[in-house]
């Protein structure tokens, strides 16, 4: 079918649609949707640009894209940009699926390459609409098959499958969101430095393999923000998992961010950013602290470290552990002020490496805490920190 024909079969489509309904999803300016993806960005602090458009308002495809960051020299090379499935509400769009082309970047002798993009969902909020929310750009998901650096012709980092869901708010509920990757792969026998090269080699972790799973919630109208899993996992090593609950991080708290960043980043270069120190420190003021906590659970990696010193000193594992065991009250009593917390620290860590299993670290005080108090106890008090944020140490707890 030549591109004629296959114009016309869509331009009679188009009008038989537009004859039976008055929907607007059918009948978009294709302009318009070009300037409310302009806008979008904008706010986020990246302009975008592009040397043609082609297609609909339903579906349309940006030819020569390019995109910069505010306070960023030079410009990155898009490409192809594909837009399908746009419908419009009330001047706000939805866009069903965002297609990026295949992207490389190669700088000081590294290769960042990123493969398979696509966004689904991608809201795109009414010109003058107030509603915070429609600023920000969000995205039912998210995709990305490949992302890979390679240095000197070899892979240093690679991850597959990285894949993002967001659950937009609705009914009083927060909002949702998880990221997953199917995995990734490190290669530090590339490591130059001699001292950390022969401890990857004393550690037999050469090649890491391992994967990334997040999951969190947040409430736009208190800003309550919680990541519930962060977990970083590498094969016969353990998982470093991470969680934080905080309050404040409010639209309007976003706004004011996004505003400030883009004030500091149209500075001229060379410009004095004490002032921007300070107002974002007095910007952070707004957030509340709830909880927090760091996990190890081990899968080998304890034992192979206490090997290792234990054979540079000449000793036994079991011998590095107990000198560990003991030192840890007497270093712990030079940073921190609260004797029942040396104590638990202590009994933790020894239950730790008697059995390596897991510790974790959790903060979690009595009522919130604001950062302001935070902020000024970690300059008058650091050794009462630990007790304001009722932190308490465990091991081998599931």
């Amino acid at each position: 079918m030549t591109k004629r024909h296959t114009l016309l079969k869509k331009l009679f489509i188009t009008t038989c649609l537009v004859s039976i309904s008055a929907s607007a999803s059918f009948a978009q300016d294709i302009n318009a949707v070009g300037d409310r993806l302009k806008a979008a960005l904008e706010t986020q602090g990246i302009a975008i640009a592009w040397t043609g458009a082609s297609g609909d308002a339903s579906e349309m495809v940006l030819d020569g894209v390019t995109m910069s960051m505010a306070g960023t020299p030079g410009q990155i090379a898009v490409g192809q940009v594909t837009l399908s499935d746009i419908t419009e509400e009330n001047g706000a769009y939805t866009v069903g699926s965002v297609t990026l082309p295949d992207y490389s970047i190669t700088e000081d002798g590294a290769t960042i390459a990123i493969g398979g993009m696509e966004l689904a969902g991608l809201k795109l909020g009414a010109a003058g609409d107030t509603d915070p929310l429609a600023s920000m750009m969000l995205y039912d998901s998210a995709d990305v098959e490949s992302f890979s650096v390679t240095v000197g012709g070899k892979q240093a980092f690679a991850m597959q499958g990285a894949h993002t869901e967001i659950a937009m708010p609705a009914d009083g509920k927060p909002m949702t969101f998880v990221m997953t990757t199917e995995g990734f792969s490190a290669d530090l026998s590339l490591v130059e430095d001699p001292k950390s090269k022969a401890v990857i080699d004393a550690l037999g972790y050469q090649t890491l393999n391992g994967n990334i799973e997040l999951e969190g919630s947040w409430q736009p109208t208190d800003g309550r923000l919680a990541i519930s899993q962060y977990d970083l996992t590498v094969d016969k090593a353990g998982t470093l998992g991470m969680t934080f609950d905080l309050g404040g991080y409010t639209p309007d708290f976003l706004k004011s961010m996004q505003e400030m960043q883009k004030k500091f980043a149209d500075q001229p270069e060379g410009s004095d950013n004490s002032a921007a120190g300070l107002a974002m420190l007095g910007l952070m003021q707004q957030l509340t602290f709830h909880a927090a906590s760091v996990r190890f659970d081990d899968d080998s990696l304890t034992g192979k470290v206490l090997d290792y010193v234990a054979k540079q000193q000449g000793m036994k594992a079991s011998d590095i552990a107990n000198q560990v065991k003991a030192l840890a009250p007497i270093m712990l009593a030079q940073v921190v002020a609260d004797q029942a917390l040396i104590k638990n620290v202590a009994d933790a860590v020894s239950a730790f490496l008697s059995d390596p299993k897991s510790l974790e670290v959790t903060a979690a005080p009595g009522q919130p805490v604001p950062f302001a108090l935070i902020a000024a106890g970690a300059m008058s008090a650091p050794q009462e920190l630990p007790k304001t944020l009722g932190v308490t140490v465990t091991a081998n707890q599931d």
